[in-house]
């Protein structure tokens, strides 16, 4: 089957960031590229596709736009553009389920200085059965893929998607492993003792190492910078400055249990400076 990124365009310099990044990686992976328009006032209440007769003049060029800059740039890539009648959030994971990736757009400084992702990216990609990426706005790419690794669990889906991201790049991946102190600790009160703390971090580096080292297997050629450190949202986010992509994972929950993204996930979306893949897994 082959290979295919979707983007969000909704006419706003974000979402054409999210297009042109998503255009970047069709190339880099030989898929083609599919821009998405959501348009509900066009909705029956079942999500289809509208010919382009039926679409308001506001739709067509808003794709059309899109498309003819994002052509003008890459003359070899594939393009289609399509406008899904539905609202927004459904709209675009049903335009995800038959993507490799969904690409979308979302204004926001970086940092820990405020809640930043819109309600739409936020709702996405705790709801898309796909990898989700959101751009930031005027946010160059950097060097390496940073991807934050539960080393208690680790996730093949996560790590395969983090590796391959950072070999697509020729980039260095930077695996951050965040940890906390056992529960006694806090109980007993006072400081932790500098030997103890010492053992349990490495601890937990041997045990990111052990997490790694299928993947690494597979990509040799891929430079990993194993961190480890303590408190893993705020880690994470730290060490995403100046990177090309952050990847975090999802855990998938049934239906009727509601999307949900974990803490980690939820902190990466809304504070780090840099494109961010949420993938889902389990």
């Amino acid at each position: 089957m082959t290979s295919s990124i979707a983007a969000g365009v909704d006419g706003s310099p974000a979402g054409t960031a999210a297009a042109h990044w998503a255009a970047e990686e069709a190339v880099r992976r030989g898929a083609s590229l599919r821009l998405v328009h959501a348009w509900p006032w066009l909705t029956d209440g079942v999500s289809s596709f509208a010919e382009p007769d039926d679409l308001p003049e506001a739709a067509q060029r808003t794709l059309a736009a899109a498309a003819d800059e994002i052509r003008g740039r890459h003359p070899g890539l594939a393009v289609s553009t399509d406008v899904v009648l539905d609202a927004p959030v459904d709209g675009l994971v049903a335009a995800a389920a038959t993507a490799d990736l969904l690409v979308l757009g979302s204004r926001g400084l970086g940092g820990f200085t405020g809640l930043l992702l819109g309600s739409v990216s936020m709702a996405v990609a705790g709801r898309s059965s796909r990898p989700v990426v959101v751009v930031r706005e005027g946010r160059p790419p950097g060097g390496e893929v940073v991807v934050g690794v539960d080393a208690h669990g680790p996730e093949e889906e996560v790590l395969a998607f983090a590796f391959r991201e950072a070999a697509l790049r020729g980039a260095r991946l930077r695996a951050v492993h965040g940890w906390d102190l056992p529960p006694l600790f806090g109980y007993a009160g006072g400081a932790v003792p500098a030997g103890e703390t010492a053992q349990l971090e490495a601890l937990e580096a041997e045990l990111l190492s052990l997490a790694l080292a299928g993947q690494r297997e597979q990509h040799p050629e891929v430079e990993v910078v194993e961190d480890v450190r303590l408190g893993a949202a705020r880690g994470l986010v730290e060490t995403s400055a100046g990177a090309a992509l952050v990847v975090v994972g999802r855990r998938r929950r049934p239906i009727e249990l509601g999307p949900r993204l974990g803490r980690v996930a939820h902190a990466a979306l809304h504070h780090a400076e840099v494109p961010v893949a949420v993938v889902p897994h389990g």
